[in-house]
């Protein structure tokens, strides 16, 4: 066994990035700790020193829980802080990925702020999927270009079943071959901004609207809220709940294109799953995202500006070209990024913060 150990936290089980991220520094012999609890991640960070490597990822877990009131998070971030520095003090080494500018729906926001300083600060190496990450977090953080390292998102090619037919999938959910299928795929929240993609649909005339494809685990709460938004005048098939790795072939085959009409977003796993799969998609028009994306041609953008009208302009087209050439593009897009080789590229990160006296 390695004597090499990484701390990986939060090590959500069911998160297929962090699966694909973690193939070759396994394949390398690190001894991977992982934990979802800061009790847990405390008792880790007391076993590594010297050569050993914390990553840290999400940080809402530390101060943005739900039943924590503004003191019990201070007192939970004092404690994530005392523990990350005492293994400092041993020798380990830290890294950080940026996942989102700041947590969505983040309760103590302030606390956060202080909690993303305090990384930037003392990290070993700053992660970010998207190039331009340091200038989307400026206003809240800087980060230091000379620890900052850009490692994509790597693709799912490969990663999940893709056995079904486009006329398999599409039947299964009752479309037929005239219908047009927009696809939003993910946890479906607020921030995601399925009001505006709602909205856009419903601009059009009744006899040009798309069918929704809506997929991904939803909160009671924002259900009903999806109800309502939906009345009963659009076509929607739904599954608000988990989809099994099994049925995901089923919505991107089944989608003509999928939408991502975020609020805010900084890097986003389903994007790089519709390349998977070879669907084109549809993304706001924000710096940060042009600067990773830019030069796709699978990838068209609705302006943040009016983004319902824009959208809604953007989903009337029927540009079937563009349609074909794109999903050449988000299938040689996603081989770029297969897992394996992306995933070599973060153990060579580790390995050479580890070997940093």
């Amino acid at each position: 066994m390695s004597d090499r150990q990484l701390a990986v936290f939060p090590a959500y089980r069911d998160n297929p990035y962090l699966n694909l991220m973690l193939l070759a520094p396994r394949a390398r012999r690190w001894h991977v700790l992982e934990s979802l609890r800061l009790e847990v991640l405390e008792q880790h960070l007391g076993r590594l020193g010297a050569g050993d490597v914390f990553h840290m990822h999400w940080t809402a877990p530390i101060v943005q829980r739900a039943d924590d009131d503004l003191d019990a998070a201070q007192v939970r971030l004092d404690r994530f802080r005392s523990a990350v520095d005492a293994a400092r003090d041993r020798g380990t080494k830290l890294v950080w990925t940026v996942h989102n500018i700041l947590p969505h729906d983040a309760r103590h926001l302030d606390l956060e702020v202080e909690l993303n300083r305090y990384l930037a600060e003392i990290a070993d190496a700053v992660h970010v999927m998207n190039a331009a990450t340091a200038a989307a977090v400026a206003p809240h953080y800087s980060l230091d270009p000379a620890r900052v390292v850009h490692i994509p998102h790597p693709s799912y090619q490969g990663v999940y079943p893709s056995s079904m037919t486009r006329d398999d999938a599409r039947a299964s959910f009752g479309l037929g071959p005239d219908d047009h299928a927009v696809l939003a795929f993910g946890q479906m929240r607020p921030y995601k901004g399925l009001d505006v993609l709602v909205d856009a649909v419903r601009r059009l005339p009744a006899d040009q609207r798309p069918v929704l494809l809506l997929a991904g685990r939803t909160s009671d709460e924002d259900r009903v809220a999806i109800d309502r938004l939906l009345g009963d005048d659009l076509r929607a098939v739904r599954e608000h709940d988990h989809v099994d790795d099994v049925d995901v072939q089923r919505w991107f085959r089944a989608a003509d294109v999928a939408v991502f009409p975020y609020r805010r977003v900084l890097n986003s796993g389903s994007l790089h799953l519709a390349a998977s799969f070879g669907v084109p998609a549809v993304l706001p028009d924000e710096a940060h995202l042009r600067a990773e994306f830019g030069d796709e041609g699978w990838i068209r953008w609705f302006d943040t500006g009016d983004a319902a009208g824009s959208l809604a302009q953007m989903l009337a087209r029927e540009d079937v070209e563009w349609h074909a050439g794109a999903v050449r593009s988000a299938t040689a897009a996603s081989r770029r990024l297969m897992p394996f080789p992306v995933s070599r590229r973060y153990a060579d990160l580790l390995d050479r913060v580890s070997a940093v006296g």
